[in-house]
């Protein structure tokens, strides 16, 4: 049954697969972070595999990359046949968007499972399905993103042919590799129709000027990569064209801002051209330079009836609609108790100071401070809350433990602690000082309700315990989710 290391057939595997196997097989069901899951019964006990970005009822061929003891790690070659569940869209399909196929409310359905099972499993909350106050659904399905992210390579996809091909390419890298584009032909269904349906028209005109595709494997060419920003609120579009310096003589700037006005006409707030030689294809833009050829280098974003300012390299919520929700959510849990007049609410990891500024709004006779080690960040907040008018916010730049070791008043006078960390979480060296603050509550909000799970097992051990908490769909289509979770020091000496 099983020839040059590969199983042909669909029989049950039978044993430990090995590291560079190649498997044929059924997904069983999904986990949390996009991961199908395939049960090996055995002699010894019951084996686990799991395959990023596949959907259940699946058949799909995959290469085992990683073995452990009672699981190991398979990577998506091919879907063979499509699950009964998914269902055909009138969009193009991306990596960036696996359960695009899948009913919104099966994945709704699918993403509370998963918070509770972490709840569980990780923050050893045995009473999650309680714990659920709200689940929040986006108010757009489709087209709800405000950034996206096109790469150019001269290594394509053939989707008809299914083999890679030696071709200039525009589009998202396909599932899996680094190196590969597939072009994006029509609407993905998640960012904005017109724009999407004119890259193709935008890829031709790249063609025409000879200059080449960026080569991903070998670090040469000339055009990397389409960064676009939306305001939805003012319908403009920012655009940044990112390229290396290699031909850049022969590129004529002006004729590449008079194609996009000639098919968005009135729509471009500003176009950008970025200069990137690092072989890296993050931008460092205090390393890069980059040039304003049309308009301006920032649009404004609207969330919650106060005005952002964003530009190109600035942290800004995904999904604005969504944004607004989870906002009004957070600040319900903020003053879930009132807060007396003068009153001080912390807000950690505050990026751009949406959340804090907002907070301040609300209750204009209560002080808000905002904690951001970014400097960019921090002065786009100073800058915009005096743009909304917002007196009773300060910003401290640094890291949150200095922060807080730097300024000793703040400990037993702070009512509300606010933490939106990034996806790992929150450092435990710094967990256990924002514990010392002995604040009367936490409002949590995460990205990687794994990691959040973990914080809030520490938290539940050093006093706190877990009142309720929200799941946000900011994300559909993809297996990303957000929380928000309020916690309350059981005994709290607060002066």
């Amino acid at each position: 049954m099983c020839k040059d290391n590969y199983f042909y057939s669909m029989e049950p595997i039978v044993s430990k697969p090995k590291k560079g196997q190649i498997i044929q097989d059924r997904i069983e069901s999904m986990a949390y972070g996009g991961k199908g899951i395939i049960k090996i019964n055995l002699n010894e006990g019951q084996y686990v595999i799991f395959i990023s970005n596949t959907i259940t009822g699946q058949i799909v061929k995959f290469r085992i990359i990683k073995k452990k003891e009672k699981y190991a790690e398979g990577r998506l070659i091919e879907i063979i046949k499509k699950s009964e569940i998914e269902k055909k869209i009138k969009y193009q399909s991306i990596s960036g968007a696996p359960y695009s196929t899948l009913d919104i409310a099966f994945q709704q359905e699918l993403k509370k499972s998963q918070v509770i099972d972490l709840m569980k499993r990780i923050g050893g909350i045995t009473d999650s399905e309680k714990k659920l106050d709200k689940f929040i659904k986006s108010p757009r399905i489709w087209h709800y993103r405000n950034k996206m992210d096109y790469s150019f390579s001269s290594i394509g996809f053939d989707k008809k042919k299914n083999k890679v091909i030696d071709e200039f390419s525009l589009g998202f890298k396909r599932i899996n590799t680094w190196w590969i584009v597939e072009n994006l032909e029509k609407d993905s269904g998640l960012f904005d129709k017109e724009w999407e349906d004119s890259l193709m028209d935008i890829k031709k005109y790249c063609i025409s000027t000879k200059l080449p595709a960026w080569n991903i494997p070998q670090k040469k060419g000339f055009f990397r990569n389409i960064v676009v920003r939306k305001s939805i609120s003012e319908d403009k579009l920012l655009i940044e064209l990112i390229t290396s310096t290699e031909g850049l003589k022969k590129f004529n700037p002006d004729n590449f801002v008079k194609k996009i006005l000639s098919i968005h006409k009135k729509r471009i707030g500003g176009i950008i051209h970025t200069i990137n030689d690092d072989i890296s294809d993050r931008v460092d833009y205090k390393k890069t330079k980059s040039n304003i050829l049309f308009g301006k280098n920032k649009i404004n974003e609207t969330i919650n009836d106060l005005t952002f300012q964003v530009s190109m390299s600035s942290f800004f919520q995904t999904n604005p609609r969504a944004a607004e929700k989870l906002y009004s959510q957070v600040c319900n849990y903020v003053f879930e108790e009132k807060i007396n007049n003068g009153g001080i609410i912390l807000d950690l990891f505050c990026g751009t100071g949406t959340i804090t500024q907002i907070i301040a709004k609300k209750n204009k006779k209560i002080k808000v401070i905002g904690v951001e080690i970014v400097e960019e960040a921090i002065n786009n907040a100073i800058k915009n809350a005096k743009k909304n008018n917002i007196s009773n916010v300060s910003f401290f730049k640094g890291d949150i433990g200095k922060i807080i070791e730097e300024n000793p008043s703040f400990e037993n006078k702070i009512e509300c602690i606010v933490i939106d960390p990034p996806r790992s979480g929150v450092a435990k060296k710094s967990l256990k000082k924002i514990i010392n603050l002995n604040s009367k509550r936490i409002v949590y909000i995460s990205c990687d309700p794994s990691t959040q799970a973990r914080d809030y097992k520490y938290l539940i051990e050093s006093g706190y315990q877990l009142i309720k908490f929200s799941i946000i769909d900011q994300f559909p289509h993809t297996y990303h989710i957000e929380t928000i979770g309020l916690l309350e020091k059981k005994h709290c000496i607060f002066k």
